[in-house]
């Protein structure tokens, strides 16, 4: 054999990588506004796909974003012609696929998936406020209650029937994922949005209800549960997942809560990134690394260093659009409508108010 022929290996396993690869020629070399695409999606969202949203606050964006940009997106349950649309968010419409709330933890969409289709039945019936009635698992879609726990079960039931079909028609399901603290009734493992007690809604009990923080072991077993049993109702779903950048209004968890947020965040990073890695129909979008890498020294962020600014969120939307959607006509930037932090509804929000 004439080894003159023969391919010479590279001296190291990096000659030749991408430009996108290196730091220096990704990050340190680009001005901040040109920074490439971060994503490097399997699946790209197509014209025809019909999309669905869940999750945490910052979800919201990309229901509103779907919506405003003409988007086959699904809404279950949408409003009802005589409420004003100033008022919708206040009644839990148009914040995602169903009027579900926020979805903060991987547990809390695992249990709406069961529940709606009569897997799981949680023993936990109706939280009190004065003499009105709250949904345990939808605090806030209706800000003064129901005046009967009969009518509040009758409501719920309709809910659960609306997600069933929400997962039987989607293609693509955005889920952001927001936190791993939470809290559940120790009596069958019920996971709830807020504490009970919080806002006067329920009554807490520490015989009843304790804190969790759920680990990635948990979250990851959640998730990978869900979607399979999803994908048997739907063949052929495919997952966008998310994190949320915006940090824990509170911890229950006795440390900082900057050291609280940091693991939380750490968690659901690693699942994402995990399930996206070893799952074909799992896809990664990086809008947790577009607000907080430190190449935008954090000026994604309000003065709390909380709240995302709305130009921020607008910069996470193009990356978007620009990285997951194939084949669809987009509006002119100015022609979609900013969402502020004001106009979207988040229960945890709620917890800074009892900081002292």
């Amino acid at each position: 054999m004439d080894v003159r022929t023969q391919t010479q290996p590279p001296p190291h396993p990096y000659t030749g990588l991408d430009s996108r690869q290196f730091w220096r020629t990704a990050v340190e070399r680009v001005p901040r506004s040109q920074i490439a695409q971060l994503a490097s999606p399997k699946n790209k969202i197509g014209p025809n796909d019909v999309v669905g949203t869940a999750g945490s606050c910052f979800a919201q964006h990309i229901a509103r974003n779907l919506k405003a940009r003409g988007f086959p997106f699904l809404d279950v349950e949408p409003a009802p012609e005589l409420l004003r649309a100033d008022r919708h968010g206040a009644f839990g419409f148009g914040m995602f696929s169903a009027r579900y709330g926020n979805i903060y933890t991987a547990a809390q969409l695992r249990q709406l998936v069961e529940r709606a289709f009569d897997r799981f039945k949680p023993t936990e019936a109706a939280w009190r406020r004065d003499d009105r009635y709250f949904d345990p698992f939808r605090p806030n879609i209706e800000p003064n209650g129901f005046a009967s726990e009969e009518e509040m079960l009758d409501q719920q039931a309709a809910h659960l029937q609306k997600v069933r079909r929400l997962i039987n028609k989607i293609d693509v399901f955005v889920f952001t994922l927001g936190l791993t603290e939470g809290w559940r009734a120790k009596a069958d493992g019920s996971v709830f949005p807020i504490a009970p007690g919080v806002q006067g809604i329920g009554h807490y009990d520490p015989d009843k209800y304790d804190f969790v923080n759920f680990d990635y072991n948990a979250v990851r077993r959640d998730l990978a549960w869900t979607f399979d049993f999803m994908r048997q109702k739907r063949p052929g779903l495919r997952f966008l997942l998310t994190v949320s950048p915006v940090p824990l209004a509170a911890t229950y968890d006795q440390q900082h809560v900057i050291t609280a947020t940091t693991y939380s965040k750490a968690v659901l990073r690693a699942v994402a990134g995990d399930l996206s890695s070893t799952l074909d129909h799992v896809d990664y979008f990086p809008s947790y690394e577009l607000i907080t890498a430190p190449v935008f020294e954090g000026r994604a962020y309000e003065e709390n260093w909380r709240d995302v600014r709305p130009e921020a969120v607008s910069r996470v939307m193009e990356h978007f659009f620009g990285s997951f959607v194939s084949g669809m006509p987009k509006r002119r930037p100015d022609a979609v409508q900013t969402q502020t932090q004001d106009d979207v509804v988040c229960e945890e929000a709620v917890l800074a108010s009892y900081a002292e």
